[in-house]
């Protein structure tokens, strides 16, 4: 699902104008993305939560020339899904 595919799912389900789900679904991903860059956890309960987790430096080979290569550390975000969800998807 696109994102204005969502908007016009949720504005059918809301009543409310695409103009202003659109503005609704910025804000709530803007206030996600700033949580998660300050560490903090966000979930939704039964859905699901995210969280930034640290991923070690590391050294890995290029196939072919065996060549090592150093890897830094990296953050990213990880998604665990909810009880709800998940037993809504395995029915």
């Amino acid at each position: 699902m696109k994102k204005s595919e969502l908007i016009a799912a949720v504005a059918e389900k809301s009543g409310l104008s695409k103009k202003d789900v659109n503005a609704v679904i910025d804000a709530t991903i803007e206030a996600m993305e700033e949580a998660l860059k300050a560490g903090k956890k966000v979930s939704f309960i039964g859905f699901g939560s995210f969280e930034v987790v640290t991923r070690a430096p590391r050294v890995a080979r290029v196939p072919g020339t065996n060549r090592e290569v150093k890897i830094p550390e990296t953050k990213s975000v990880k998604f665990k899904v909810g009880k709800k969800l998940k037993e809504l998807l395995n029915k």
